[in-house]
């Protein structure tokens, strides 16, 4: 699965530059999958208003057949992405 980078007025728009994408880590191949369904659900926060609470997982089955997964790694997958969501929420109330 292959998107293309935004270009730079894409990142001006957002008040970014190509040097803001770049954060130094590299993805294991173990772990691209858990990845990739984590980066689909990127639009998939459910919001609050002391922010975001947690990813709508009423989405999870939709993004795991569109990327064609095996349901017998959806479990597996699931609780992938549970562990990146414990992770991604105090990183986003950081100031």
């Amino acid at each position: 699965m292959y998107t293309s980078a935004p270009s730079a007025a894409e990142l001006a728009a957002a008040g970014l530059t190509e040097d803001d994408l770049d954060i130094g880590a590299d993805i294991w191949p173990e772990n691209l999958q858990a990845y990739e369904l984590f980066s689909a659900l990127r639009t998939q926060w459910r919001v609050g208003m002391a922010g975001a609470t947690g990813l709508d997982y009423n989405a999870v089955p939709t993004v795991l057949r569109l990327q064609g997964v095996p349901r017998a790694d959806w479990s597996q997958l699931f609780e992938d992405i549970r562990v990146m969501e414990s992770a991604a929420l105090p990183a986003m109330r950081q100031e």
